[in-house]
């Protein structure tokens, strides 16, 4: 009894810890980490951006994508845009084609098989001429000031990539739209905490800028808003949050759809750690080593923890019969029953109640996120996907 009842306490401070310890913490180191550097103030310290859009069958949002990034603030004489089309066969390409043509900034690299986004940035930064890379996808519109709001860090040395703010479009009426709002409302608070105490971890693949010359050529299967950031900071820069380098994009409107894409970027996520981790000094690098397992990796193992947990409760109410114990029992049991029935609502056109849908979406993407830690263990890599407003 006493083995399972440190196990069912070691398990429930790390479930806590990184939704709640780790944020406190981080609130109050930030404090005495708030120094980014001076910032690009004159239009001649801009530099010259390489704006990369990705694209599979984008036809529905490519041509507004273009017409937004045309109308940002920036010099236009600094400014070029590539979309990269991942072999799309709707009419992605030709809508860039035509556009290509009333303006020359706009150029178009298709990759004849498709072989997933990273594949496709590392062809196009190969073709970048810019001094800094923005990297988007088609359906993130950018609001006028977000380019310069991105690559004014620049200017410090120290500074390495720079993510932005992707908020999610008013109108979401559905609760895997909430949800994910909330959770988003949540990452970003943690994004800038981590920015001041040190480097923001990873970037995010809507709004997000690097140094030109710190781009190395990803993998087919990398992720790469997250491996680029984690190879920079290796190499001994920082990642800045700026949430003033505002984007609007849609959320999932489903919660199989964002249960498919938590998997994904998770199976991809923990095999970039692996891959990639040997690249930290433990001991210079261990502030950001800090976020990283914290913020990312303990939340991965969040659904393996709590199995853990509830086993070690079964078993001490089973050999103590305390009555602590069996509430707490009671209180997991409930938890996994409003998400249960969460479960059964859905897809069903019936309102989930916020009581019901927010334990659903938690188990939801915990164990989406431990699907794809199994899918990393027996071989199973996700490069290419369709995006979640596909049906």
């Amino acid at each position: 009894m006493t083995i399972a009842t440190y196990i069912f306490w070691i398990c429930l401070f790390l479930l806590v810890y990184p939704y709640l310890i780790y944020p406190l913490i981080l609130k109050l180191l930030a404090r005495f980490f708030s120094a980014n550097g001076k910032l690009a103030e004159s239009r001649e310290d801009w530099p010259a951006v390489s704006f990369i859009i990705s694209a599979f069958n984008e036809e529905q949002v490519i041509g507004e994508k273009l017409e937004n990034t045309l109308a940002l603030d920036y010099p236009a004489d600094k400014l070029e845009i590539i979309v990269i089309s991942d072999a799309s066969d709707d009419r992605t390409d030709e809508i860039v084609r035509a556009w290509s043509e009333k303006d020359s900034r706009i150029r178009l690299v298709r990759q004849e098989e498709r072989r997933g986004k990273s594949a496709g940035l590392n062809h196009g930064v190969q073709a970048a001429r810019g001094e800094a890379i923005v990297f988007s996808d088609a359906n993130a519109m950018y609001k006028r000031d977000a380019i310069y709001e991105l690559v004014k860090y620049f200017v410090n040395p120290e500074i390495g990539y720079v993510m932005g703010a992707a908020l999610y479009n008013d109108g979401g009426d559905n609760e895997a739209t909430e949800s994910e709002g909330l959770y988003w409302r949540f990452e970003l608070f943690l994004k800038e905490m981590e920015s001041k105490f040190y480097s923001v971890v990873g970037g995010d693949g809507a709004i997000y800028a690097i140094r030109r010359n710190l781009f190395w050529t990803l993998k087919d299967d990398d992720i790469n808003d997250f491996v680029n950031p984690l190879q920079i900071v290796a190499k001994g820069y920082r990642g800045i949050f700026n949430p003033q380098a505002i984007c609007y994009e849609d959320a999932a409107e489903a919660f199989g759809k964002e249960f498919r894409r938590k998997r994904r970027i998770v199976n991809r996520s923990w095999r970039a750690v692996k891959r990639y981790l040997g690249w930290f000094n433990p001991i210079r690098q261990f502030r950001f080593l800090f976020e990283l397992f914290s913020h990312k990796v303990l939340r991965w193992f969040s659904m393996v923890i709590l199995i853990a947990m509830f086993v070690a409760n079964i078993l001490v109410v089973a050999l103590s019969g305390h009555p602590f114990y069996a509430v707490t029992l009671a209180g997991m049991l409930l938890t996994v029953g409003l998400a249960l029935y969460g479960a059964s609502l859905d897809g069903k056109n019936r309102p989930i109640p916020k009581l019901v849908y927010l334990p659903y979406y938690f188990f939801l993407v915990n164990y989406a996120a431990l699907l794809g830690i199994w899918d990393e263990t027996r071989g199973v890599r996700h490069a290419v996907w369709n995006h979640v407003r596909d049906s």
